[in-house]
């Protein structure tokens, strides 16, 4: 006859995809009851494993049909959330400050395919490159480009010890960088299918429920538009600046328009526009220039909102081919004219908090 210990030792089989520990040991699994021939078992997920909640399920009730006198299994979903998960939801209208880190940068865009990722994983590398303590964000919920770009797409951030939502995420680190992404969470392909209310749970889990560790800069590689995501991000922390990313292209100032629009109505200090593919360089012809997507998109923005041109970053193929293998162009060749303009660009992000260290 099956008992609650030949249970609990067949669901150590079903394992966390970030830690590899089993959910007995994370105590995602609670009060395991049985009677025959039926199984009710209680699973408790901290909000950053939701991703994982479907095959969760699907495993532990294989596991448990796995017994001869077993044919019934109840999974009940324990929606109560901890102490903790709690007291950060009642203060949810306020700013909260992440405890270690002294400045937030918001990488943001109207539209998706301006190279915001790019710009976001390269300004993180460049001010690890001079020496400050930086943390990278992907809060890019629905297309996580992230790991890839870094080169630690296969890995999986491990959890700390403790149970349920007072388990914390340890940041995958890379260049130097601690980052956390939504692809760690979830399989390639998988597609994330969240509203406002789960969008901002795994939003405040990043921020608070990380490792982060004394960060001189968090970077956080936004999503694009002007959706629950930004919202729930900005409302939730004291953002130090925002970058607005944009092309020389006249109809993405449309959507570029529209984010400045947004920060500025949920007040969050802007510190300027950076213009990506500005221009073209061929590698056998260096000393050349091609505007392939037209001029002028980035000096527009910046003039029609008073802020600051902060970079033009131009296009060149190792940019992108780098960036494919997972090595970003500020680390693999840094005398490459993108790898200059970023660290330009970090310098004067640098530049304008130093006062405040």
């Amino acid at each position: 006859m099956t008992t609650i210990e030949d249970a609990n030792f067949a669901l150590q089989k079903v394992l966390d995809a970030g830690s590899k520990k089993n959910v007995i040991e994370l105590a995602w699994i609670k009060n395991v009851r049985v009677t025959i021939p039926r199984v009710i078992v209680t699973l408790s997920l901290p909000s950053f494993a939701n991703s994982q909640r479907d095959r969760i399920v699907q495993e532990v009730r294989g596991v448990l049909l796995d017994f001869e006198d077993i044919d019934d299994v109840q999974i009940e979903v324990d929606n109560n959330p901890s102490k903790t998960e709690s007291q950060n939801q009642s203060n949810a209208p306020e700013l909260q400050k992440i405890d270690g880190i002294r400045h937030i940068i918001a990488v943001s865009s109207g539209k998706g395919g301006v190279g915001k990722s790019t710009i976001a994983v390269n300004l993180a590398c460049s001010l690890a490159k001079l020496g400050l303590k930086t943390g990278l964000l992907d809060a890019d919920i629905y297309g996580p480009n992230t790991p890839s770009m870094m080169g630690v797409a296969e890995q999986n951030p491990k959890v700390t010890e403790g149970s349920g939502s007072d388990q914390r995420l340890i940041p995958i680190n890379k260049y130097g960088i601690s980052l956390v992404s939504m692809g760690f969470l979830i399989e390639e392909g998988q597609p994330v299918i969240w509203r406002g209310p789960m969008l901002n749970s795994i939003i405040r889990q990043f921020l608070y429920q990380v490792e982060w560790n004394n960060l001189d800069f968090l970077v956080i590689d936004l999503p694009p538009g002007t959706g629950d995501a930004q919202i729930s991000l900005t409302q939730s922390v004291p953002i130090s600046g925002a970058i607005v990313v944009t092309t020389p292209q006249q109809v993405s100032l449309q959507d570029a328009r529209r984010g400045l629009a947004m920060f500025k109505q949920l007040g969050v200090p802007l510190l300027g526009i950076v213009e990506n593919m500005s221009v073209f360089i061929p590698p056998d012809m260096p000393g050349k220039k091609y505007e392939i997507f037209g001029k002028g998109g980035g000096q527009t923005l910046a003039k029609e909102n008073d802020l600051p041109l902060l970079a033009q970053i131009p296009i060149e193929i190792p940019l992108v081919d780098d960036s494919n293998k997972g090595v970003p162009i500020s680390i693999s060749q840094p005398n490459k004219e993108s790898s200059l303009v970023f660290g330009n660009l970090a310098q004067l992000i640098k530049n304008q908090f130093v006062n405040t260290y």
